[in-house]
């Protein structure tokens, strides 16, 4: 029996058309906490860019995600995705 799946926006538009996104998504390979955290390190390297200080820029991060703690946001901006840049 196939699931049915409801309809969710492309929150990585700027990687992957919307087509492959649902077709990625209805077969169940799509790894919303790897997109959770690209977004926040694009959000926390356009704080950056507009010269918002390190500190701060993970706080405003951290009123959008306030489920995660300052270290684990913290650890996510820092992690591997800045020596890929």
């Amino acid at each position: 029996m196939k699931k049915i799946r409801a309809k969710i926006d492309n929150p990585i538009s700027e990687l992957i058309s919307d087509k492959e996104f649902d077709l990625l998504y209805s077969e169940g390979l799509i790894n919303f906490k790897a997109i959770r955290d690209h977004q926040m390190r694009k959000k926390y390297r356009q704080l950056r860019a507009a010269k918002i200080r390190a500190f701060d820029a993970i706080f405003e991060i951290q009123d959008e995600y306030r489920y995660l703690q300052y270290d684990t946001i913290r650890k996510i901006v820092y992690g591997y995705s800045m020596v890929l840049k």
